[in-house]
């Protein structure tokens, strides 16, 4: 099966579940798109002992109303990388894995990724290769692919419920916040690597109804 995503900057776990469903295929993640704001391309959501608690990338302003993903220019601005990277290790340096996994996540949060769409895709294959998950990976030469694609483009989004997606159901694992916040569900995909580490994997095989 071959799947169409959009570039998510550490999306959800319900996006990796679909990376875990398209198998041997080839997950072709979308750069032809016009950017539209307040979306997982450069927004994620952790949970820090507050709650739930979202990261938001700033981006370059451009001319033209409208701008492709691919064109995307990540701003300096705020001294995003240092703030992120401050709530992530507030965040999970008490979970079980943070320490294991901090030398893969911490050059990206040190060095300058012009483009947004290459840094999410970056992040997204790094993941992949720690949790296990094989999947071809590839950006679009076309606006929607050149072939025919389950198209998971609008699934996945801030705005709208998992629940609307009958083949994803988060299945329940350890959170360091559980017991002041209870169980909170699709977050993050590093909330649930650095909470369950090389777990991660059957949690979300076992979060994918379609099996």
């Amino acid at each position: 099966m071959n799947i169409l995503l959009s570039s998510a900057y550490l999306p959800p776990i319900q996006y990796y579940t679909k990376l875990v469903q398209c198998g041997s295929g080839t997950a072709y993640v979308e750069a032809c798109d016009n950017y539209v704001k307040q979306t997982y391309r450069n927004r994620c959501v952790i949970v820090d002992a507050n709650g739930p608690l979202a990261l938001t990338i700033p981006i370059e302003k451009t001319a033209e109303e409208k701008c492709l993903m691919r064109d995307i220019r990540i701003s300096d601005h705020g001294n995003w990388r240092h703030r992120h990277w401050n709530a992530l290790e507030a965040a999970y340096r008490h979970t079980p894995f943070f320490l294991y996994y901090e030398d893969d996540f911490r050059p990206f949060y040190e060095k300058k990724h012009e483009y947004l769409y290459d840094f999410n895709m970056e992040l997204t294959q790094l993941v992949c290769a720690l949790i296990g998950i094989d999947t071809h990976m590839e950006p679009t030469t076309v606006y929607g692919g050149d072939q025919p694609l389950v198209d998971l483009r609008e699934c996945i989004h801030p705005k709208q419920s998992w629940h609307i997606d009958t083949e994803f159901s988060p299945a329940e694992y350890y959170q360091v916040f559980k017991e002041k916040h209870g169980f909170i569900p699709n977050m993050s995909i590093v909330d649930l690597l650095f909470n369950m580490g090389p777990e991660s994997i059957l949690i979300l095989h076992e979060s994918n109804r379609r099996r």
